[in-house]
């Protein structure tokens, strides 16, 4: 945050008035203009000064306080001051008050764009939640009331709560309001029941859309939520929402609804292209938004701070997204459970991350840090987490001679009022398995070691065996290209980062965080030229390397070579318990 001490001094030490305002807003898009959108809010205060905050999500916060133009108050008398970056104090007579604002955002990025992201275009967008919606401080659990003016022809898509006006729309509270995206503009839309509850699946296509079965992915979508809610046996929302947006990547969860990039040409390819995302992102309705990890805040216009659990949050979403699909009868990229758990492990055995840095230390870092933030190491939150959620599942299911598993946690956790931590996830296997976890969640938890596959995959009747050899790509020995390019924000030029310091890059002396200057003599800027150079490059090339560190210039040589890659199959008879556990069975 960029501001003034006094200003600072001032935010911090005097506490937010609490006020109980009627609280309306209207967003406004105008065809004519699609370069951004206008907000106003009419509030009636019972307080000469109130404060208007841009709230921060806990994941991406995309700090769209930097687009906030033309910010203008009601009644002419008032008076308003930016005390902090993302914090408005306005200063008026008390009664009826207007305040408008305009959020012009950058233009639009390459495509294809984050489908979490607003957008404008002629056929529709994305708007609302925290990029568009101020929230009152000191009244955050008022209920508001939000009206849509849009162009003529366009549909509404969102998990608000909706009134006999189709344009207007209600939140409990500014959490809600800032949780809920609203997608706009002429769509497909189908609906299902399941667990008797309403769902609805919108497809936001571009003007040149592929043709997809659309029968087909709505059935898989619908086959997801079925399987979920089967597992939990009840739901923590009224309705649901997808809202499915062709020529954008990556999805995000809310608490009724979720955004998901799902580009049309994938999908006519095969239309169930989306569905492990799909699953991931809806099981995070239960494992992430119902289940909140205890370092979450309702709202709050400050930065996430470090999450601990993450390796739960996600791991168990990652798999839970593979097993649910599998007890759908989904056809998935690995055919076996087998098949993804050697994959899995593999992936763990190459990456020496995982036996430096704990669970909860790779989570702390995983939203809201800087890449290079562990050095020159890169580990996955959600593969550790994936593969501690595995090895609980067979210790749980060892304990208690097949009669429960992980899903027997899941539902204790979700049906209790505790926020998620380590020990709270750590008590609920006790209490499930009726066994002692703690040296388990000590070892690989709260502390760093390396993960005994074979003891625990002897509880089934199985165990691994590990091969090493030179890595291989189509046929070809691989080059070592544990290295990518990282443009920050707001910066100019490229960082390094390294991905093991093992590799061909770290034994140079390079290090993540090193700013890229030139690679041969020829100055490197981007991300985009780095890539282009990496890729250029043939086994037994030695190329000079040359960055700028906070203690001078450092140049290094790099002879391209290949590295070793450690692939690991799974061996033996499974018992009972497995064949139980390879079936998917609860």
């Amino acid at each position: 945050m960029t501001t003034p001490l006094a200003l600072l001094v001032a935010l911090f030490t005097h506490p937010h008035p609490v006020v109980k305002p009627a609280v309306q807003y209207t967003l406004r898009v105008d065809s004519a203009d699609l370069s951004g959108w206008s907000v106003e809010i009419r509030l009636r205060t019972v307080s000469d000064t109130f404060r208007l905050a841009m709230a921060a999500h806990p994941e991406y916060d995309d700090r769209y306080w930097r687009y906030v133009r033309d910010f203008a108050v009601e009644p002419s008398s008032a008076t308003f001051t930016k005390v902090d970056s993302a914090v408005w104090q306005v200063v008026a007579p008390r009664g009826v008050v207007s305040v408008r604002y305009r959020i012009a955002p950058p233009p639009a990025e390459r495509s294809p764009r984050a489908a979490w992201r607003p957008f404008l275009a002629p056929t529709g967008g994305l708007v609302g939640g925290p990029h568009a919606f101020m929230y009152l401080l000191g009244a955050e659990r008022m209920p508001v009331m939000v009206t849509l003016d849009l162009p003529a022809g366009w549909a509404i898509a969102t998990g608000l709560g909706r009134t006999v006006d189709p344009h207007r729309f209600v939140a409990e509270n500014a959490a809600t309001l800032v949780d809920d995206p609203i997608l706009v503009g002429r769509f497909r839309e189908w609906r299902f029941v399941e667990g008797g509850i309403p769902h609805r699946v919108i497809y936001w296509p571009l003007p040149d859309a592929v043709a997809f079965d659309t029968a087909a992915f709505v059935s898989s979508v619908q086959q997801t939520v079925r399987q979920t809610i089967a597992l939990f046996g009840h739901t923590p929302y009224r309705d649901y929402t997808f809202l499915f947006q062709d020529g954008a990547y990556g999805a995000l969860e809310h608490r009724n609804s979720v955004t998901i990039g799902a580009p049309s040409k994938d999908l006519g390819s095969d239309p169930h292209a989306l569905l492990m995302e799909t699953a991931h992102e809806f099981f995070h309705t239960w494992n992430l938004m119902a289940m909140r990890p205890s370092e979450y805040r309702d709202v709050d216009y400050r930065t996430q701070s470090p999450v601990s659990t993450l390796w739960f949050s996600e791991g168990l979403t990652m798999f839970y997204a593979d097993l649910l699909l599998r007890r759908a009868g989904m056809q998935l990229h690995d055919s076996t459970r087998i098949a993804h758990l050697e994959r899995l492990m593999s992936s763990y055995q190459n990456n020496p991350a995982y036996t430096r840095f704990s669970a909860e230390q790779v989570s702390r870092v995983a939203y809201n840090s800087e890449p290079g933030a562990l050095g020159d190491y890169s580990p996955s939150t959600h593969l550790q987490g994936e593969l501690i959620g595995t090895m609980l599942d067979l210790i749980i299911r060892n304990a208690t001679h097949g009669r429960r598993s992980m899903d027997d946690v899941m539902r204790l956790l979700f049906n209790g009022t505790s926020a998620i931590d380590g020990r709270v996830v750590e008590q609920a296997v006790e209490t499930v398995c009726t066994c002692d976890v703690t040296p388990f969640f000590e070892a690989h938890v709260r502390n760093a070691a390396a993960i005994d596959f074979d003891r625990f995959l002897g509880l089934i009747g199985l165990k691994t065996s590990v091969t090493r050899a030179p890595a291989v790509s189509n046929g070809e020995p691989e080059r070592d290209l544990r290295i990518y390019g990282w443009e920050p924000d707001g910066d100019s030029g490229v960082k390094l980062i390294v991905t093991s310091p093992a590799s061909v890059w770290g034994r140079a002396g390079l290090h993540s965080r090193d700013r890229l200057v030139a690679m041969n003599g020829a100055p490197v800027r981007t991300w985009s030229e780095l890539r282009t150079k990496l890729l250029s490059l043939r086994m037994g090339d030695t190329v000079r390397v040359e960055v700028q560190r906070s203690d001078g210039p450092f140049a290094a040589s790099v002879r391209v070579a290949g590295f070793e890659r450690a692939t690991v199959r799974i061996e033996g008879t499974p018992n009972a318990i497995g064949q139980a556990w390879l079936g998917g069975n609860p």
